[in-house]
């Protein structure tokens, strides 16, 4: 560890050391999370590490390797031109392996007047781009690629890292989002184009404030729009399948979620564009208590 570059970031109730054998990832991590406060007391949750599985391969042809505290043997090293979406790739794993404080879901989340909004489905459903969206149109955002919700009050807890934006959802938030906002556009990744979007300020400076679940949604994009009721079987099994850690949790993770869908009100939604999803989830969010 001491002969790479680190640094250290806290984001909601975590915190991180990532180190890395290369400084262009470091760099790029430091402009994009400038805003974001260093962990109190130094003291870090997870370690994320950026090296080369071949000594020879930090210099030739270099390629980035992603370790840490749990890490996937069989995971695939990235081109160091993908050196940030390594270091996010990381992040995400340390959570999804070694988080036991809240139930997580793979789900995005935002809030607005003390109330959260948390949607999740299968890649490709749009919960990024809906939350980017909303996050610019007056909700606060709380998280892309988790929700943490609290195993005692059942609320859930902001986890705001940068979001991570796909393919035409790039040129859809570049025509609202300052420009001074995005991180670098890698294309050709395993997921696709890729580029990163910090989250607007209040995310970050509000980065401590729960919210009570209101409403839960599993959006799908491509269709005409339409809400559809779920029943909680089913609501209950897809919310397992969200989940990374609810197996670990055991009796803890089934009190929490059986109250979070007891509780909170579901729909499906299709949708074609965002101003769809938008105007579905304001007809919605106005038939609150």
């Amino acid at each position: 560890m001491r002969e790479m570059n680190q640094i250290r970031l806290g984001i909601g109730p975590a915190a991180f050391r990532i180190a890395s054998a290369w400084r262009q990832p470091l760099e790029q991590l430091s402009g994009l999370y400038q805003d974001y406060p260093a962990p109190t007391d130094g003291i870090v949750d997870f370690t994320v590490r950026l090296e080369p599985e071949k000594p020879w391969r930090r210099y030739i042809r270099p390629s980035v390797h992603i370790g840490g505290d749990f890490w996937l043997p069989d995971a695939a090293p990235l081109p160091l031109a993908q050196g940030l979406l390594a270091a996010e790739m990381g992040m995400n794993l340390q959570m999804a392996l070694g988080w036991r404080r809240h139930l997580l879901l793979h789900a995005s989340s935002v809030e607005k007047d003390g109330k959260a909004l948390i949607m999740t489905g299968l890649s490709g459903s749009g919960k990024s781009t809906l939350s980017a969206m909303l996050a610019e149109r007056g909700w606060r955002f709380m998280g892309d690629e988790f929700a943490l919700l609290d195993l005692d009050t059942g609320n859930i807890l902001p986890f705001p890292r940068l979001i991570s934006l796909k393919n035409q959802a790039i040129g859809a938030m570049r025509q609202v989002a300052a420009a001074d906002r995005f991180g670098p556009e890698m294309k050709g990744t395993p997921k696709g184009d890729i580029r990163h979007l910090v989250p607007p300020k209040p995310a970050i400076e509000r980065m401590d404030e729960s919210a009570s679940p209101a409403l839960l949604l599993f959006p799908r994009f491509g269709h005409e729009p339409a809400l559809r009721a779920m029943g909680q079987s089913e609501i209950f099994v897809r919310l397992t399948q969200a989940s990374t850690n609810y197996v670990a949790l055991g009796k803890a993770g089934f009190h929490a979620l059986t109250r979070f869908v007891d509780r909170v009100p579901t729909k499906a939604m299709d949708y074609q564009s965002t101003d769809q999803a938008e105007e579905l989830i304001e007809s919605l969010w106005n038939q609150l208590p």
